[in-house]
């Protein structure tokens, strides 16, 4: 597995790392919370191991800043806050198991093998979410607020890459080659015409424009965290 390790402390991290790597995984590292966020976002991993009180950003804002990207990482809080309301505090921000510091590293490894187990059994996303928005793979529809919306065949194709890819920025060479498949820039706004009629359609507070860079989707309030 590909896992990104979200932890401050340098003694545990490089602990949790030696072991989970022993174990045959693949582990990279984060030392705060908005580099984890960055990394988390801007790159596919099989799971995320995320400590509560980081630097930067707090671990219950970045897995909520995931969450509402539509990113269904699986998430594995570590963390030495083990009351109840932590651990409830904890699931419902997103994440999917919790574990108290100090652990075994036996424990540890065990958990990060069923996370693994129950995403690997999830198969391929049938439905992809963004805030109140819905687009169902397997009837070709989108809803917004449970409303349906009407997309022509290329919006649609244009909505699927841009969620599929909630919470990173999507430049417009990676859409005219992904949605249009050119593989050269042919020196047009078909990018930017079909984003304007999208954002009439679905919206403007969830296409967001990165100055410079292209174009992310997120939900509205994902950037107050």
């Amino acid at each position: 597995m590909r896992i990104l390790l979200i932890e401050d402390e340098p003694e545990t991290a490089a602990y949790v790392a030696a072991g989970l790597r022993q174990a045959g995984h693949d582990v990279v590292l984060a030392a705060d919370g908005r580099t984890g966020l960055f990394r988390a976002t801007g790159e596919d991993w099989n799971l995320l191991i995320v400590d509560r009180m980081l630097p930067g950003l707090d671990g219950l804002a970045l897995v909520r800043t995931l969450r509402a990207g539509g990113i269904a990482t699986p998430v594995l809080f570590l963390t030495t806050m083990g009351g109840v309301g932590d651990r409830v505090a904890g699931l419902r921000a997103g994440g999917d198991d919790y574990l108290v510091k100090p652990f075994a590293l036996d424990e540890l490894a065990a958990r990060v093998e069923a996370l693994g187990r129950r995403s690997s059994q999830l198969g391929p996303d049938t439905v992809l979410r963004s805030a109140d928005l819905e687009m169902d793979l397997l009837a070709r529809t989108v809803t917004r607020g449970g409303r349906k919306l009407d997309l022509q065949q290329q919006e649609f194709k244009l909505l699927e890459y841009l969620l599929r890819h909630a919470g990173q920025v999507v430049t417009r060479t990676m859409l005219l080659e992904n949605v249009w498949g050119f593989h050269f820039d042919p020196r047009t706004n078909v990018v930017d015409s079909h984003i304007s009629r999208l954002r009439g359609k679905i919206g403007a507070d969830l296409i967001h424009t990165v100055r410079g860079a292209g174009y992310s989707v997120r939900a509205p309030d994902a950037s107050a965290e």
